[in-house]
């Protein structure tokens, strides 16, 4: 079995100004876990939805202010990225994908395309609902497919 590394964790103030503390966050895991850059773009750009949609939709549409957790953890196989939130429950996995992807940006109705193209770039993705918390698990595979 693979010792897994811990990456200390990173609590920030749900709002737009926190995202780039964020994706400096997984960036800096990807790399101490050895990811590739492509890889780890992917990675970061999956956390930014998930956590853009839980500020966005989640505190600010209800004018709540609460806190997002990043934690990390990785072994020689996988980086597993968990992003925590206290908005509304929200799984991302319920959001229909959209309907015509051929149709131009202008035309189609709002809403859904970040989530499918960002779930769609790592290679797993989970949500539970624990403790009145939003719990994402990101995971990307090391070296396979990077």
């Amino acid at each position: 079995m693979a010792r897994s590394v811990s990456v200390d964790p990173l609590s920030v103030v749900g709002r737009v100004e926190s995202l780039h503390a964020i994706g400096e966050y997984v960036l800096d895991a990807a790399a101490r876990a050895g990811l590739e850059n492509r890889a780890a773009y992917r990675l970061r750009l999956a956390v930014d939805e998930i956590a853009t949609n839980a500020i966005m939709h989640g505190y600010e549409a209800a004018d709540f202010l609460g806190d997002l957790l990043v934690t990390a953890e990785f072994d020689k196989s996988k980086l597993t990225v968990i992003l925590e939130d206290s908005s509304p429950e929200f799984d991302p996995l319920r959001t229909p994908p959209p309907e015509d992807l051929d149709v131009e940006p202008q035309e189609r109705p709002a809403g859904g395309l970040g989530v499918f193209l960002a779930l769609g770039g790592v290679d797993e993705f989970r949500h539970q609902w624990l403790n009145n918390k939003n719990r994402n698990i990101f995971v990307q595979f090391i070296g396979e497919g990077d």
